[in-house]
């Protein structure tokens, strides 16, 4: 059973968020929250897998909220709630430990889903807002994350630009000639190698260090 803690201020988006999740047989609402301060503490009262969350909100925003809780010892996936495609938050939020973004009015089967993607371990990102990250990530090079990237082997490497590329692991594992198992490794050392939690971190260090780049293939 996903374990599912809500944090939107609107009481009226959370109660049908907890409907929609609560009729599914994997899910279930173990707490709510209508702030980013109560959040936070309901999530350590609860300890759920999953943490769907506004990223605007009074008082404690959805980022710092998110920082918060990503820094936990077993820190659960948080899955940021927004209410346009094109947020300015957006890259902060995925710097703060974001596992997805879900729009406040996607179909509910997207929400669950999304909610089940995060808890196996990967992420969601729209392919629009994946685009918009990158931009802001196109002017300056980080070297930290330059630095980082350097440590991996060349097949690794090879497998992080498929990933910033948006290619699953059945077509990098297609392209490299590959099982989809070693490419699944592959991917889980990537992530071990640079200090990242899943697919949407690694992708902005990628364009960070330089190694892709917005628009060219």
């Amino acid at each position: 059973m996903i374990r599912v803690v809500l944090v939107e201020d609107q009481s009226m988006v959370r109660a049908g968020f907890r409907m929609v999740i609560d009729s599914q047989d994997d899910l279930t609402v173990v707490g709510e929250a209508g702030d980013g301060v109560a959040g936070v503490l309901e999530v350590r009262r609860t300890r759920p897998d999953v943490v769907v969350m506004d990223i605007r909100m009074p008082g404690l925003d959805g980022i710092e909220a998110c920082r918060q809780l990503t820094a936990l010892p077993e820190p659960p996936r948080v899955l940021m709630l927004t209410t346009y495609d094109l947020d300015e938050y957006a890259l902060s939020a995925v710097r703060a430990g974001a596992s997805g973004f879900l729009l406040k009015d996607a179909p509910p089967e997207d929400m669950l889903a999304a909610i089940r993607t995060v808890h196996a371990g990967d992420a969601v990102l729209a392919a629009s807002t994946t685009r918009r990250l990158l931009d802001q990530l196109a002017p300056a090079l980080d070297p930290v994350a330059g630095k980082a990237v350097a440590a991996l082997t060349d097949r690794e490497r090879e497998v992080l630009i498929a990933v910033a590329r948006g290619s699953s692991n059945a077509e990098i594992a297609n392209q490299l000639s590959v099982s989809p198992g070693t490419v699944k490794t592959h991917v889980s050392s990537v992530l071990a190698k640079l200090g990242v939690r899943d697919r949407v971190q690694a992708v902005v260090l990628a364009y960070e260090a330089g190694l892709v780049r917005p628009g060219r293939p």
